[in-house]
């Protein structure tokens, strides 16, 4: 059976977890500590980070991109018949989505309004690229089929619902196109399959707790009014 090595609060994690469910795929997952790394996993793991992925094989596999790929290449893609094309631009769409999971983490973690509007302004780029491109007439990024653009942008979306939720800062203000997409992404049932049942205590208790985001309830949010935004 395939083995993920994680950290409860990874993005790029869950981003893994949520493709394997996706396809339905056994796997056991083991939790690691970042900042007291166990030696065998620094042995397994040449960057350092997670997720880690143990195949079949007993093979270590690193590096979340990879990771996607060969799940794609070893059980099948989620869907059939795409060219090349199309998958080299799904394959842009994600690594858009997966690149901005750190920025989102370093947005939510700011402790002041400058540093917290400084780093907001490259991920709220890159939902209105998102927001172009989105139909609005499908449920999913491309169709009504889940692909691998939404479970690469998963993990976005989802830390945006939980936000909202509990700040009320909207990550997604005034996109409806995207707004509406994060339902569809998070009525998948993928979201709580993809990671602990502690998530989302341990997500608050890093990210709203003595942050910006929590300590300041009037976070400004550029181009939207009180009352303003879509719902």
């Amino acid at each position: 059976m395939l083995k993920v090595i994680s950290f409860k609060i990874c993005p790029f994690v869950q981003r893994v977890t949520a493709a394997l469910e996706a396809k339905q795929i056994p796997y056991e997952i083991e939790y690691i500590n970042l900042k007291d790394k166990p030696e065998w996993f620094l042995g397994v793991s040449p960057n350092g980070q997670v997720p880690v992925m143990i195949t079949e094989n007993d093979t270590a596999l690193f590096e979340s991109d990879a990771i996607i790929e060969y799940i794609d290449d070893e059980y099948g893609p989620l869907e059939q018949s795409v060219s090349n094309e199309q998958r080299a631009l799904d394959r842009a769409w994600s690594y858009l989505g997966s690149k901005n999971y750190l920025p989102q983490c370093g947005i939510m973690s700011s402790k002041d309004k400058v540093t917290f509007e400084l780093r907001a302004e490259k991920l709220q780029s890159a939902f209105e690229k998102a927001e172009k491109q989105l139909s609005g007439h499908s449920l999913f990024f491309k169709s009504d089929k889940l692909s691998n653009v939404d479970i690469a942008w998963l993990p976005l979306l989802h830390r945006a619902a939980i936000v909202k939720e509990h700040s009320g800062y909207d990550f997604l203000c005034c996109l409806a196109k995207v707004q509406a997409w994060q339902q569809a992404v998070l009525a998948a049932g993928l979201v709580e399959k993809s990671v602990s049942p502690d998530f989302e205590e341990l997500f608050k208790s890093f990210y709203l707790t003595g942050t910006y985001l929590i300590e300041d309830k009037d976070v400004h949010q550029p181009g939207c009014s009180s009352g303003s935004c879509c719902n």
